[in-house]
């Protein structure tokens, strides 16, 4: 079994990953918002669960930001700074599949990278 330490720094190194995908793709002439903001949301998720797995709080496999965010309340009011970033698990399957389909705008995705950063910055 691998240590917590490890396991942590895997999950930076995947949500720093995300991000980057993000930074990278609002440069591109093209944005593909959609897909920006999947990598948004998943770094959001990965930043949280980070947090939780430090405090040792155990969680579902889940990718819901809401009751990821809950959790880490319990541990840090200062995550209550982020109740404003839930939207981003939206981004989990309604830009995923052309069921729900909606692509965001460019400024859309522009403030769901702002607020992964701001996640980042609490884990």
């Amino acid at each position: 079994m691998e240590n917590e330490i490890d396991l942590i720094e895997k999950w930076k190194i995947k949500a720093d990953h995300d991000l980057k995908i993000v930074e990278q793709g609002l440069k591109n002439d093209y944005i593909v918002t959609d897909v920006l903001c999947f990598h948004c949301q998943q770094a959001a998720e990965k930043f949280l669960k980070m947090f939780l797995v430090r405090h040792k709080i155990k969680f579902a496999k889940i990718h819901n930001i809401a009751v990821l965010l809950e959790k880490c309340k319990t541990i840090d009011k200062t995550f209550m700074e982020l109740d404003n970033t839930i939207y981003l698990t939206n981004y989990t399957v309604q830009l995923r599949y052309p069921d729900d389909f909606y692509i965001p705008d460019v400024q859309e995705t522009k403030d769901a990278y702002q607020d992964a950063i701001r996640v980042k910055k609490l884990y």
